[in-house]
């Protein structure tokens, strides 16, 4: 699968496309400097991994999938950027409206959550999907590392939902149905909760692992 990260370039798009490059799927690596990713995709070139570098416009037409991977404060502005690119697509919205220095405090933004906001400006035409929010990027960029932590996958259209569940297993992970994507309000406001546990405990990547479901799909 051709597979579109906008905000390539920070360190959880970079981990990413490792990871899924190296699972078989072509990446199209983007950034607000279309050179930065260009430069970024040489060097991932060079370690044999299938990626190209471009702007966020080029990266979201390019994608079958395209993620979203930029800071709440960007999110409105970068949607609106690539709204005619996702048009009929699935767009993987992995932001959380956090708001430095507090970092650690749930923030609910005017629209209750980041993916909420990305559905209501994209129209019913794309298919949003809510996911990895509670993935450390720094163990996503070692590709080899067993990354223990459950990965919790919300939407509104079930095909949807189950391609991104299946994007989630290539990455090593496995993906679990967390329902709606109105649901994505608490998978958002886990994260400060993770990033207080990381700060307190002196870790990188404190994740959830779900327990007694003997129904999902193992990893």
């Amino acid at each position: 699968m051709r597979i579109g990260i906008v905000g390539g370039t920070g360190k959880l798009g970079g981990g990413l496309a490792k990871r899924w490059a190296r699972a078989g799927h072509s990446i199209a690596l983007g950034s607000r400097d279309a050179a930065k990713a260009n430069a970024r995709a040489v060097e991932l070139a060079a370690e044999g991994y299938a990626v190209e570098g471009g702007d966020y416009t080029w990266a979201a037409r390019e994608g079958e999938v395209v993620v979203l991977t930029v800071p709440y404060d960007a999110h409105e502005a970068t949607v609106r950027a690539i709204a005619a690119a996702v048009s009929g697509k699935v767009l993987v919205d992995v932001t959380v409206p956090l708001r430095p220095p507090k970092v650690s405090r749930v923030e609910l933004p005017p629209g209750q959550a980041a993916a909420l906001e990305s559905q209501r400006l994209l129209g019913a035409t794309t298919f949003v999907v809510s996911t990895l929010q509670h993935v450390s990027a720094a163990h996503l960029a070692d590709p080899l590392r067993a990354i223990e932590c459950d990965v919790l996958v919300a939407a509104d259209d079930a095909r949807a939902k189950a391609t991104v569940i299946g994007l989630v297993h290539d990455l090593g992970l496995r993906g679990l149905d967390a329902g709606p994507l109105v649901n994505s309000i608490a998978l958002e406001s886990l994260t400060p909760v993770l990033i207080h546990l990381n700060r307190i405990y002196k870790s990188q990547g404190a994740g959830v692992v779900f327990t007694d479901l003997s129904g999902a799909d193992q990893r």
